[in-house]
């Protein structure tokens, strides 16, 4: 009888099972796990590393500059592929491994796949305490890796060989489940990776994953009908469910058949094209006048694929307190907040359903025609923002208009922290779907350029990732500019440089205090003086320009879009205009204070929250 195991190390078998699954991504079969980002170090360069160069034409490894770096670009390329092709990140003990977990944070905040492999400590402690171990000394078993229970929406640690047979299914499965997605981390005990097991051949079997469509309650779904049917003045937030469930066209339709004005999340934007005749905008505290101003006098909201974060509601302040929520998700949490009608089930098959159940019935044609007039007006306050003002330096929303129009038709918009966020969100018109990224549910300082890469090698070449970053989250993490000239994938890196950290600069004056360590005059410094960022880039193998006004910068996008590198073009920004948003936030202002400023601060603070919807 021919034999039914394999005799592997750990960290072979491990290698081998990656390899051998697959996913479907548009109707073609590839590798579920496109390839590892790894930094070797002791944990993981002896065995993991000996197990992946067996394997590097199959599943690719690459190296990254940081582990948190290139975690994010991880992340950025499972938004790309819409969280149906997994990266994965591998690091060595220690901080090698503690560096990941900011990228845990932004994964398991936006809901996406990376699995996470991190070197441990021995199973067995002989050697205890090893380098880079962290001691407690009442629990023995508590290592850095425990940092990742926070982050994870699976965590497991491989003290036994045989324990990945059961573990790494069930962290795949993790991954795909669209109610529970987001980062799955395994830690491997570094003497459990070298130790030689008999697998199962049937562990190894490929194995072609895809994603569960779960489907709604039939009474929900007629209840959903009966509250729309009700409805005078519908609105519908379209989330970032409603990419990953590959459902834009769907809902769509759904919303121009039935006349319902179609509003995005920052997660969400991009499902549709900014023209499309359902659009109408941006909701939230960096939305839009037309978005906010229809959830004002909404009645009935429909929100799809959106967890309703406090950017998307003004924190809770942008409804009417007797407007009601019908929130479809495959997420029971993100279902049942705000005591909405939860229907859970995945986007794409509920609005189907609803569909089917709704008929031939539509919003009144008033209220579908405000929307029309609130968008086209909320246009042309845009293109008002984006003219020369006549000032020397150019602001925010001209630079986001001339980038907007050197971007090719499929270039991804990359941004997430900062002033910029609000700005493209806000003023960026989106040619095609797909194509705009500004991760806001962690809103992580560095993620940028990372996930740039990670878009890069997603896109393989279908359009450029245009990454737009300021120059203090520049300054925090900027070497994968460095990765992406070694790899060969472009991207175009746009650098707004006003000089400190200006939008948060802003909340603090707004709210009474005056700038304090925000701004570099502002910070205990000998003296400011500006990053050349042009030599900086240059010094990482890219090319760079630096433009001093808005008709260099559109000459500058017009080189970066011909060039063959990665390309970084850098304009000094102004960071005291913005364009203005006109819905709530609830942050923190001192209850007590001498300042007067901060007293007037704490009393509009005070009004906002007493319009705030009471919810769970």
């Amino acid at each position: 009888m021919a034999p039914k195991t394999v005799r592997l190390t750990m960290a072979q078998a491990l290698v081998r099972y990656l390899c051998n699954q697959s996913t479907e991504v548009d109707g073609h079969k590839l590798p579920l796990f496109a390839g590892v980002f790894a930094i070797f170090g002791h944990g993981n360069v002896t065995c993991l590393s000996e197990a992946l160069e067996a394997v590097q034409d199959q599943l690719p490894t690459w190296r990254g500059q940081n582990e948190q770096s290139m975690a994010l670009a991880a992340i950025g390329f499972a938004k790309s592929r819409r969280r149906r092709q997994i990266m994965v990140a591998a690091s060595s003990i220690g901080p090698g491994a503690a560096n990941m977990v900011t990228a845990a944070g932004v994964a398991h905040a936006n809901r996406l796949p990376v699995l996470l492999l991190a070197g441990d400590t021995f199973a067995n402690r002989l050697p205890d305490p090893v380098l880079q171990q962290v001691e407690h000394y009442g629990n023995p078993t508590t290592t850095v890796n425990d940092c990742f229970k926070a982050v994870s929406r699976y965590w497991d640690r491989i003290t036994l060989p045989e324990q990945i047979i059961t573990s790494l299914p069930q962290a795949v499965a993790a991954m795909l489940d669209p109610a529970d997605c987001g980062p799955a981390f395994i830690g491997l005990c570094q003497d459990t990776q070298e130790v030689a097991f008999d697998y199962p051949l049937a562990f190894f079997e490929p194995t072609n994953w895809s994603i569960p469509r779960p489907r709604a309650d039939r009474r929900r779904v007629q209840e959903a009908v009966e509250l729309l049917r009700s409805a005078r003045k519908p609105l519908i937030i379209s989330g970032g469910g409603v990419r990953y469930s590959l459902a834009e066209e769907s809902v769509a339709r759904f919303a121009l058949d039935h006349g319902i004005p179609l509003v995005e999340t920052i997660a969400g934007k991009g499902a549709v094209t900014h023209h499309h005749p359902a659009h109408a905008g941006p909701i939230g505290i960096i939305g839009s006048t037309s978005a906010n101003a229809l959830a004002a006098e909404a009645d009935v909201i429909l929100a799809i694929g959106t967890r309703l974060q406090d950017f998307t509601t003004g924190s809770w302040t942008a409804f009417s307190p007797e407007a009601r929520f019908i929130s479809v998700n495959t997420a029971r949490w993100d279902a049942t907040k705000h005591r909405a009608l939860a229907v859970v089930g995945d986007a794409l098959e509920t609005v189907a359903e609803v569909e089917q159940e709704l008929g031939d019935w539509k919003a009144p044609v008033g209220w579908t025609a405000k929307a029309r007039v609130l968008f086209s007006e909320w246009d042309a306050l845009l293109d008002g923002y984006k003219k020369a003002n006549g000032a020397a330096t150019p602001t925010y929303a001209q630079v986001v208009e001339v980038v907007n129009r050197g971007a090719k038709d499929d270039d991804m918009l990359v941004a997430a922290a900062g002033g910029i966020p609000g700005e493209v969100t806000k003023g960026w018109r989106v040619k095609n779907p797909n194509t705009f990224d500004c991760e806001f549910g962690f809103s992580c300082m560095g993620y940028e350029i990372s996930a740039g890469w990670g878009h890069a090698m997603a896109m393989n070449g279908r359009g450029t990732p245009i990454v737009m970053i300021g120059d203090g989250t520049y300054m925090m993490m900027n070497s994968d500019i460095y990765s992406t000239v070694l790899s060969g994938h472009k991207m175009i890196v746009v650098v707004c440089d006003n000089s400190g950290f200006a939008v948060i600069n802003r909340l603090q004056n707004f709210k009474g205090v005056p700038g304090f360590n925000n701004l570099l005059e502002d910070c205990r410094v000998k003296a400011p003086f500006p990053v050349d960022f042009v030599k900086h880039a240059e010094s990482m193998g890219a090319l760079a320009r630096s433009c001093k006004n808005l008709a260099e910068l559109q000459e500058a996008m017009i080189w970066a879009q011909g060039t063959d590198r990665t390309t970084l073009i850098t304009i000094v920004t102004d960071a005291f205009a913005w364009v203005p948003g006109d819905a709530d936030w609830d942050v923190g202002v001192p209850e007590v204070s001498e300042r007067k400023s901060v007293q007037e601060a704490r009393e509009s603070q005070l009004a906002i929250r007493s319009k705030q919807r009471v919810g769970i």
